[in-house]
């Protein structure tokens, strides 16, 4: 007898790439699955919670290839979850952060599918903090905002513009390519010596980092090579980051024997 299906879909955040950053509540969509669908972000590894038996459909980018078309993603989600019942949607991240998680969501509950959503752990925080950079404190800053670096239509964000003359921490995702321009933007409001930090492959073993300010943090990454994916970090809770402390730490004695 054919078995029946109950179809539904869980929209999971992996969390930013380490696999054990994902949540509990999480692992245990995993372990329920029918069917996973998962993006490029996503740590591999948390494939191996799922059972043997159930499919693991990768709809992230491939090498050489365009990125699956978001429409062509949600209709799969809904056919998916037709033919198998219980649809994971395995997403890099926080799935409502830049991730278009709102907008599968919302096509397939037009076809009257149940869904739930369970968050992610956001790049945007976690990966800062695991560099020690706060993203508030005290007297630095009162708020932070997360940003796009690239809009739909390829273009730098217009809201940089608006970070660049706040007091705010910004954490810009999706902005390397951009980060010239990034850097351009900050400087037309006279923020050269502002410190920024990037990192590639946050919270992963093959984490790197660079650190510098406005005026030389384009020439840094390109010397060092750092690559997608990564986080832009600018304003002054970036100079809480341990070696512009021991950098502040080393000055300070210096001086302190000149003046002896």
């Amino acid at each position: 007898m054919q078995k029946l299906v109950y179809p539904k879909v869980t929209l999971v955040g992996a969390g930013p790439g380490d696999a054990s950053l994902i949540t509990v509540k999480g692992l245990k969509a995993l372990w329920e699955a029918d069917v996973v669908l998962y993006d490029a972000l996503v740590n591999k590894e948390l494939l191996e919670h799922v059972a043997d038996e159930v499919p693991t459909i990768f709809v992230g980018k491939r090498a050489a290839k365009h990125e699956m078309a978001q429409e062509d993603i949600n209709k799969l989600i809904v056919d998916a979850a037709f033919a198998y019942g219980h649809v994971v949607r395995l997403k890099g991240g926080d799935s409502f952060v830049f991730g278009r998680g709102h907008e599968e969501i919302t096509y397939i509950e037009s076809y009257n599918i149940p869904t739930s959503v369970i968050p992610g752990i956001s790049s945007s925080i976690a990966v800062p903090e695991l560099q020690r950079i706060p993203l508030t404190s005290r007297g630095i800053s009162e708020s932070f905002w997360v940003l796009t670096g690239t809009t739909q239509k390829g273009e730098v964000s217009t809201d940089i513009k608006l970070a660049a003359q706040s007091q705010a921490t910004a954490i810009i995702l999706m902005g390397l390519h951009k980060l010239r321009e990034i850097a351009a933007i900050y400087a037309q409001y006279g923020r050269n010596q502002l410190p920024v930090a990037v990192i590639q492959n946050g919270s992963l073993p093959e984490e790197r980092f660079v650190l510098g300010t406005v005026e030389t943090i384009v020439d840094l990454v390109n010397e060092q090579k750092i690559a997608s994916p990564a986080v832009i970090v600018l304003g002054e809770v970036v100079r809480e980051h341990p070696e512009f402390v021991l950098q502040r730490i080393t000055e300070s004695d210096i001086q302190n024997v000149c003046q002896n």
